[in-house]
Formats: structure tokens, sequence, C-alpha cells
């Protein structure tokens, strides 16, 4: 199966009751190819307008980052554990995200990443561990199914608190320096 089928499928999705709410399946955006990917925790009211995750100000800030540590948005994948917006913007139930955690993980077997990068508390909680704190473990990777693993602050976070952009910032020059390592130039 290639990434195009798989959005193909995802997009007829009714497995759980976001399907009911949802403009349209926001399935990921990006480099097929990418040696990074970025997980947040689903689609805003913006996302699901377009289709496309991280396109508001939140998306702005995680491209600014991405430039500030020598790589391009084109470099690298996007996508979100559930792939339809909750309604107000709440955060993913735990059934929803159990629901569509397989379209995620056929993402990653076909992208096939050295690095993925949890934006956020709840996706780190998913994909790395469920007692996941970001304030505390942020920047740290973690090798799980042979691929390193870190979390990160949600973009979304940084513009409430700007206090954390240093921190934040931090975990970027990681995550570049981390993959100069693993894939030097």
């Amino acid at each position: 199966m290639t990434l195009t089928e798989l959005r193909e499928k995802c997009l007829e999705c009714a497995k759980c009751e976001l399907h009911k709410t949802r403009t349209t399946v926001v399935f990921g955006v990006g480099n097929e190819n990418a040696d990074i990917m970025f997980v947040g925790e689903g689609p805003g009211q913006r996302e699901d307008e377009t289709g496309e995750p991280f396109v508001g100000r939140s998306g702005q800030l995680l491209t600014h980052y991405l430039g500030a540590v020598g790589l391009e948005r084109d470099e690298v994948y996007i996508a979100n554990i559930v792939k339809c917006r909750p309604p107000g913007n709440r955060d993913p139930k735990p059934e929803e995200q159990e629901l569509c955690l397989g379209w995620l993980n056929l993402q990653f077997e076909l992208i096939n990443p050295l690095l993925i990068v949890c934006l956020g508390r709840i996706a780190a909680g998913v994909l790395i561990s469920p007692g996941f704190m970001v304030t505390k473990q942020h920047g740290v990777f973690f090798k799980k199914d042979e691929r390193r693993i870190m979390g990160t602050f949600h973009p979304s976070a940084l513009l409430r608190n700007p206090s954390l952009k240093p921190e934040a910032f931090g975990d970027f020059k990681a995550l570049k320096m981390t993959l100069d390592e693993l894939k030097p130039r």
C-alpha cells in the first residue's frame, strides 16, 4: 500500500463519533520519505477546514522553529493521533485515540522516519508512555520499536506561555543534532 492509497481509505473512515462532526479528515502532510515525523494530538478548526495539520498560528511557530535549526517544513512529515477534529477543540477521548491509532501506525510503517517528535502531552502520552510529563521529560529521546521518539511542548502551549519557548527551542536543537548524528550529510 502507498501513502496515497492509505490516505484515500482514511478519508472514508467512520470508526468513531468524530466523523459525524468533521468537515474533512486531516490525514497528514509532508515528505513521504521524511527522516523526522511530527505528531500532534488532533486537528483544530483551521486544520478541519483545510485538511492540513498545523496551518494556523501553531503551525507558523512550528515552521519557524524548524527553520531556526536549519530544517524546512517540506523535509518533514506532520500528522496527528486523531485525524478528525474533536468538537470544540476538546482533547481526543482515549477510545477515539485508540480507534485512530491504526492509521498513524500505518503512516509510521510507510514513511519509516528515523525520529518521531510528539507535540504535546497527549501525543507523548499515547506514543511514549501514559504518564509522560512534557514539562519534565521534553527533549529526551526514548527508543521504541527501533525508532527514537521525543516529546516536546505543543506549539499552542508555547503561544499561551512564551516563557517555555527557550526550552522548546533547545528540544529542536537536540532534534537536529540527533538527526545529524544518525544521518551525517
